[in-house]
C-alpha cells in the first residue's frame, strides 16, 4: 500500500500542544510534508516543538502545501470539546476539491457534516473520522482473559502526560530486539499513527471494556502467539472528567503488566487547579487493586515526562521515583526505553 503524504491543518495552533500534529509526525510511517499555520508561515516545524527535528516547511494556506505533493489533508488539532473551529472549514472544503481525503480526529465527525459531506461527495474523496467507533461493540465475552500475548497498559496520573508515546517507545524498542510487538491504539493520534485502533473516548460507556477486549484480539491477529501489546492509556483513575474510560480500558484489555506514566513537579489536574495529583504510591496501589477485579496485574516501571527539566533535574527525578517506589523509572523519550523494556521482561519472566 503507497504510503499517503500528509499535510496537517493546525491554524492558529501548531506548537507541543497539537498532540496530533506532533504525534503523527514523529511516529508515523506516513511522511508529512506541510503543516498549515498562517501564523507560524515562513518556517519549519522544528521551530516550534521542543524536540521535533523536522525540517518540514510551515505554510499559510492549502494553495502554498500543493507544491510539496500531498495526499492526505489531517486535522491536527483537538481544541476543547472536539469541535470543528470554524477557521477550519474553508481549508477541508479546499482540500477536497483539490483532490485530497480528509482525515479527522475531532468529536464532531465531519463526514455527517452536509456542507463537508456534500464537498466530498462532488470531489470523490474520501473523509475519515478517526474517533468514529465501529458497529457491533458489546460487553466483553472473556477472551481478554485467553488471547497468548504479553499485554502491557500504560495508565498514569492525568491525562496528557504521553502514555501513547510511551507505548510508541516501548514497541519501537522491543522491535529494534526482535522481539514480537504490536502498539494498540485507543485515541485518534494513536489511529492516524498505526492505521487501525478504535477511540474508546467515543465509544458508550457499556462497551469500553468490550471495545478494549476488540483490541487486544486484534492486536493478537497482528502480532502472533507471544507477542508484547502496548496498551495505549487514557485519562487516570483520578482524573475527575476522564476515570471512566480509564477503568474501561483496565478491565476490558485484562493487562498482565502495568506502565504508570508521571510527570515531575505536576502537582494538579491538567487544566483544573481544584483536583490535586495524590502521590506517587497511592496512585499505584489504586491501579493495582482495580486491575485485580478482572486480572492481577503489578505496575512494572515508572515511565517520566521530563521534558519540562534539565538534565540534572530529570536525572534527580528518576532517581527520587525509582528511590520512592522501588520501581525501574526513566523517560523513554529522553534517555531511551531501553530499561522500561527490560523492567517489563523482567517481570514478564
Amino acid at each position: 500500500m503507497a504510503l499517503k503524504r500528509y499535510v496537517i491543518l493546525a491554524e492558529a495552533a501548531f506548537d507541543e500542544e497539537a498532540k496530533t500534529a506532533t504525534g503523527v509526525m514523529r511516529y508515523a510511517e506516513s511522511p508529512t510534508v506541510a503543516v498549515i499555520d498562517s501564523t507560524r508561515a515562513g518556517t519549519v516545524a522544528g521551530d516550534h516543538v521542543p524536540g521535533l527535528e523536522s525540517d518540514v516547511p510551515v505554510v499559510a494556506a492549502l494553495a502554498d502545501a500543493l507544491a510539496f505533493e500531498p495526499t492526505t489533508l489531517l486535522v491536527g488539532v483537538a481544541p476543547a470539546g472536539g469541535k470543528l473551529p470554524d477557521a477550519y472549514r474553508r481549508a477541508i472544503i479546499d482540500a477536497l476539491g483539490n483532490g485530497l481525503d480528509v482525515e479527522s480526529g475531532l468529536h464532531d465527525f465531519l463526514g455527517d457534516d452536509p456542507e463537508l459531506g456534500a464537498a466530498a461527495g462532488r470531489a470523490g474523496r474520501e473523509i475519515r473520522d478517526l474517533r468514529r467507533a465501529p458497529r457491533g461493540l458489546n460487553v466483553p465475552t472473556g477472551a481478554n482473559l485467553a488471547v497468548p500475548t504479553h499485554t502491557v497498559l500504560t495508565v498514569g496520573s492525568d491525562c496528557a502526560l504521553g502514555k501513547m508515546t510511551v507505548c510508541l517507545e516501548l514497541d519501537a524498542e522491543a522491535k529494534r530486539r526482535g522481539l514480537a510487538s504490536v502498539f494498540v491504539p485507543t485515541g485518534q493520534t494513536g489511529i492516524a499513527i498505526a492505521g487501525w485502533g478504535i477511540a474508546v473516548d467515543e465509544v458508550i460507556s457499556d462497551y469500553v471494556a468490550g471495545a478494549a477486549e476488540r483490541l487486544v484480539v486484534e492486536g493478537h491477529e497482528r502480532g502472533g502467539d507471544g507477542a508484547i501489546l502496548w496498551i495505549e492509556g487514557q485519562g487516570s483513575l483520578n482524573h475527575p472528567y476522564y476515570s471512566g474510560v480509564t477503568l474501561g480500558l483496565l478491565h476490558g484489555s485484562a493487562p498482565h503488566a502495568l506502565v504508570f506514566v508521571h510527570e515531575p513537579g505536576r502537582e494538579t489536574i491538567d487544566g483544573d487547579a481544584r483536583y490535586p495529583i495524590p502521590g506517587l504510591g497511592e496512585l499505584i496501589d489504586d491501579q493495582v487493586r482495580m486491575a485485580r477485579h478482572v486480572r492481577r496485574a503489578p505496575v512494572v516501571a515508572v515511565a517520566l515526562k521530563t521534558n519540562r527539566l534539565d538534565e540534572d533535574a530529570a536525572r534527580t527525578a528518576i532517581a527520587e521515583v525509582e528511590r520512592d517506589t522501588a520501581l525501574v523509572a526513566d523517560d523513554p523519550v529522553r534517555f531511551g526505553a531501553g530499561r522500561l523494556l527490560d523492567a517489563v521482561l523482567s517481570a514478564r519472566g
